[in-house]
């Protein structure tokens, strides 16, 4: 009995805590965790509690930001809006799914860098929603698009040398109501003109320049007819975009969605991943979005024509087995900067990762 006692006691005095925890190490509280990580439980990769990555390497302070926009990759949550606990503004109980569990400006201050809108003309004004058929409904509502757009607008305003991109799954119709909610939320100030856009896949501005002209909002939308009449770009004249939702799930297969060209067509920019379920489901996202994440990143490389991926979307972007899309992200990053699988082995002198090309 002393001995078994003596051996427990030993256990505790050993453990971790207090901010001193390091990567998967074991954890019951997020303040056992050291800085960038926080306490998860994901029973589909380990036991217990375990410290895992809470916030992205940020690749311009690490390395630089004086290359094209095209030649770096960022986090991109999927449905950023359709948030856990999100309060209804209609008066009705909301009946639809969420895919995020942090607010759109946690999401922002903790490495997203793109984020997935749905925008809906409702009640008189634009808003945000996940429906489906076109049409927001009291029950499917989440608010008014302008107060999301305002957190970003004070996030770029308290970050100058960060640039965010709007991915708009675009319901709106009524004319010039999208230009009037992003000037509403003062964010035409940041905005990235469409005529800077790159045509026939060359190459996008430097993105210390797009810092320079503070034009460091990118907005895309699905209606194409927007980019003549707003000024707002069609997504799928820049980038490619792979099947979203089970679809683009499939282990050893990539291929685009309907909208977008071939993953291999060149003459497009920028590189879209979705990796997410139709049904966004909270238990296996850890798994998802960590070592599955990061084969198919490997295989959309080989479908979109030995290119790595600028956007990488994912549902409840913090759930992991230790590094999860924050490593994703880190993984393309180094592909992209210097050919290794890390973006912290770009870094001169390091000693960290691999630089064995797929």
């Amino acid at each position: 009995m002393i001995l078994i006692i003596v051996t427990v006691f030993l256990g505790v005095t050993t453990a971790c805590s207090n901010g001193e925890c390091r990567l998967l190490d074991e954890c019951s509280s997020d303040g056992d965790c050291a800085g960038g990580l926080y306490c998860f439980s994901c029973t589909e990769g380990f036991s217990g509690s375990r410290c895992v990555r809470s916030i992205i390497t940020n690749q311009f302070t690490l390395l630089n930001n004086s290359l094209p926009f095209n030649k770096y990759a960022f986090l991109t949550t999927h449905n950023a809006f359709a948030i856990d606990g999100y309060p209804s503004h209609t008066g009705t109980p909301r009946i639809t799914f969420t895919n995020q569990e942090d607010s759109v400006t946690q999401q922002l201050n903790n490495g997203a860098r793109a984020l997935m809108l749905d925008v809906y003309d409702f009640d008189g004004d634009v808003w945000l929603c996940h429906s489906s058929g076109g049409v927001c409904h009291d029950v499917t509502a989440f608010g008014p698009a302008i107060d999301t757009l305002r957190e970003i607008e004070a996030f770029l305003s308290a970050n100058p040398s960060e640039i965010v991109t709007l991915i708009l799954e675009d319901y709106v119709h009524t004319p010039n109501g999208l230009t009037k909610v992003f000037s509403d939320a003062g964010l035409m100030s940041y905005w990235f003109p469409v005529s800077s856009m790159p045509q026939n896949g060359q190459d996008w501005p430097l993105v210390s320049d797009m810092v320079a002209n503070n034009q460091r909002l990118i907005v895309f939308t699905s209606i194409q007819s927007k980019q003549d009449s707003e000024g707002i770009a069609y997504q799928w004249s820049y980038m490619v975009e792979n099947q979203y939702g089970n679809g683009g799930m499939d282990v050893g297969s990539c291929f685009n969605r309907g909208e977008s060209c071939p993953l291999d067509d060149k003459t497009k920019s920028l590189v879209l991943v979705n990796y997410f379920e139709s049904i966004p489901l909270k238990q296996p996202t850890c798994a998802h979005n960590s070592g599955d994440l990061i084969n198919m990143l490997h295989t959309c490389y080989g479908a979109a024509g030995s290119r790595w991926a600028n956007f990488v979307a994912v549902d409840y972007y913090k759930r992991s087995e230790g590094g999860g899309s924050f490593q994703a992200v880190d993984t393309l990053n180094g592909m992209l900067l210097c050919g290794c699988d890390d973006v912290h082995t770009c870094v001169p002198g390091s000693t960290s990762g691999t630089c064995t090309l797929p």
